[in-house]
C-alpha cells in the first residue's frame, strides 16, 4: 500500500509538470495512463501495481 499512494504522488506530480508545460508526447501518455490507474484503483491495477512493485524492487537492486 505504500508503494501505491507514493506511486500516486509522483505521477500526481508528474502530470502537473506535463500539463503545465504543456508537453504532450508518448511519455505524458504513459505517465497520465499510470496516474488514472493508481487513483482509480479498478480490477486491473493489481496487475500493475505488482509489475511497478517489480520495477522500484528491480531499480532499486542496480548497482
Amino acid at each position: 500500500m505504500i508503494v501505491t499512494l507514493s506511486a500516486v504522488a509522483v505521477f500526481g506530480l508528474l502530470t502537473f509538470v506535463l500539463m503545465r508545460g504543456r508537453y504532450v508526447g508518448p511519455l505524458s501518455a504513459i505517465v497520465l495512463f499510470l496516474f488514472g490507474f493508481f487513483t482509480a484503483g479498478t480490477g486491473a491495477a493489481t496487475p500493475i501495481q505488482a509489475v511497478c512493485r517489480a520495477l522500484a524492487d528491480a531499480a532499486r537492486n542496480l548497482t
